[in-house]
C-alpha cells in the first residue's frame, strides 16, 4: 500500500509487550513519503525496571533509520516514556528530526496538530507514582491478554479480543478519562485554528468528530496493532495489523471507489504545549 504519510505511536520498544514481529511486517506492506513516530516509541519507564530488547525489536530500529537514510522523512515527537529525548527539541539523528510537536499539512489542505498528548493527562502530568503503577497494572492485563488469545486460538475462536480494551469500554472511571483526554486535546487544536489533532497515548485508536475538529488517536503495537495512515488524496484512515488479507482487499476496493477528499474513516478490516509549532507540509 502506498500511502502519503504514516503515523506509529505507543510501539513501547523495550518491554514484553511490544508487538515488534507484526509491526515489521505492517512496514513491509506499507509504502509512505513521511513517518511521525508520535511518542512512547522507546519505553524507558519500563527499561528502568529491566530491559527486554529482542532481535525483532532491534530490526524495527534498523528498519526506520534504513527508511530514513533512503529519503523518507522521519519525524519523532517523544512522548512520557521516551520524555527524555524532549532535551533535544529540533535536533536530528541519524536522519531523524525530534520535535516537541509538529503541525501536519495534509494533502488536502486540511492542518493537524500532532503531539503526544500526555500533556493533557493530569495523572502523568502530576501524580507521576500513579502514572507508574497503572503502567504495571496495565502491563499486566496485556500478559493476561496474551494467555487468553493463546486459549482462545486453542478453542478455535476467531478473531482477536483484547482484555485491555474491553477494560477500557466497560470501566466507568476509564471511559470518563478517555473522554476528558479528547476533548482536552481537541480543544487545543481548535485554540491555534487547527482542523485536528493526532496523537496518541491513551493506546484508543479512533478517528471521530469532536465538535468540528478531527480527532485522531493512532492507538499502540502493545495491544491494538493500529496506524494512521494519510492517502494521496488527504484522506485519514485507521488500520490494523490483526488481519492484513482483509486490510489488503479493502484498500483495493478503496482504490477501485475513491471516497469523498477529507472525510476521515476507520479501516473495516479489524474493527497541549503552548509553544508554537512550524508549519511544514
Amino acid at each position: 500500500m502506498k500511502v502519503r504519510s504514516l503515523f506509529l505511536s505507543d510501539i513501547h520498544l523495550g518491554t514484553r509487550g511490544c508487538q515488534a514481529e507484526r509491526l515489521l511486517d505492517f512496514l513491509r506492506q506499507i509504502e509512505t513519503e513521511r513517518i511521525f513516530l508520535v511518542g512512547d516509541i522507546i519505553d524507558f519507564w519500563a527499561m528502568s525496571r529491566g530491559i527486554h530488547w529482542t532481535s525483532a525489536q532491534n530490526t524495527v530500529v534498523q528498519k526506520i533509520l534504513r527508511r530514513a537514510r533512503h529519503g523518507e522523512q522521519v519525524m519523532l515527537i517523544p512522548g512520557n516514556h521516551d520524555e527524555a529525548l524532549r532535551d533535544h527539541d529540533g535536533i536530528s539523528f541519524g536522519d531523524i528530526l525530534v520535535v516537541h510537536e509538529h503541525v501536519h499539512v495534509a494533502a488536502d489542505g486540511r492542518r493537524y496538530l500532532v503531539l503526544h498528548g500526555d500533556e493533557f493527562d493530569q495523572v502523568t502530568r502530576h501524580h507521576r507514582w500513579l502514572a507508574v503503577l497503572g503502567d504495571v497494572g496495565y502491563n499486566l492485563l496485556v500478559r493476561v491478554n496474551g494467555w487468553l488469545s493463546w486459549c482462545r486460538r486453542q478453542l478455535g475462536r476467531p478473531g482477536y479480543w483484547s482484555l485491555a480494551g474491553y477494560a477500557k469500554r466497560k470501566v466507568k472511571r476509564a471511559v470518563s478519562f478517555i473522554f476528558d483526554f479528547e476533548h482536552a486535546v481537541v480543544h487545543a487544536a481548535r485554540e491555534r485554528g487547527l482542523d485536528g489533532v493526532i496523537c496518541g497515548h491513551i493506546h484508543c485508536a479512533t478517528i471521530k468528530d469532536i465538535d468540528g475538529v478531527t480527532y485522531i488517536n493512532c492507538g499502540d503495537w502493545v495491544d491494538s496493532c493500529s496506524a494512521i495512515v494519510e492517502h494521496p488524496n488527504g484522506r485519514m484512515e485507521l488500520l490494523h495489523a490483526w488481519h492484513p488479507a482483509a486490510r489488503v482487499a479493502a484498500a483495493n476496493d478503496a482504490a477501485r471507489n475513491p471516497p469523498q477528499v477529507g472525510v476521515p474513516t476507520t479501516d473495516v478490516s479489524a474493527q497541549a504545549s503552548q509553544r508554537q509549532p512550524a508549519v511544514t507540509p
